[in-house]
């Protein structure tokens, strides 16, 4: 459970930040954060590059056929998120995005909420834009 609510908040692009970034990187970046809302496996599968690695906050490593299976599980159902705090930094040929975000849904019929500090790497490959790398780290709850 731990790694399906880690992987949820790693590539989620801010939407705050999308003005910012190249036209075309702002609707991949979109199409993925939508992609995982949904569970769509073809645009997941489009929009990972193979080499994909997702590191959690403990330090665990996920790939792209593992990271796409937590998305798509149908006992999966998450909430769109915002993104709070964005970072944005965009080159020539690849950017980081990330942000702040409350991932909130269910697994199995068992609610979560997470608060999560992540940043998604993208890489333009061949003329198309690529999620390569992932990190989250949780944010302990306040008391």
């Amino acid at each position: 459970m731990r790694a399906v609510l880690t992987a949820c908040l790693l590539l989620f692009a801010p939407a705050s930040a999308l003005a910012q970034v190249p036209a075309d990187l702002a609707r991949e970046a979109h199409e993925y954060e939508r992609a995982q809302i949904e569970g769509d496996r073809a645009s997941l599968e489009r929009l990972i590059a193979d080499d994909y690695v997702l590191v959690g906050g403990d330090g665990s490593r996920t790939d792209k056929a593992a990271h796409i299976a937590e998305f798509t599980a149908p006992e999966m159902d998450l909430q769109p998120v915002t993104v709070r705090d964005p970072v944005e930094h965009v080159w020539t040929d690849g950017a980081a995005l990330g942000g702040t975000v409350d991932v909130v849904g269910t697994f199995a019929g068992s609610p979560f909420r997470q608060t999560l500090r992540y940043v998604d790497v993208w890489a333009l490959r061949d003329g198309r834009w690529r999620v390569v790398y992932g990190q989250a780290t949780r944010v302990p709850a306040v008391n």
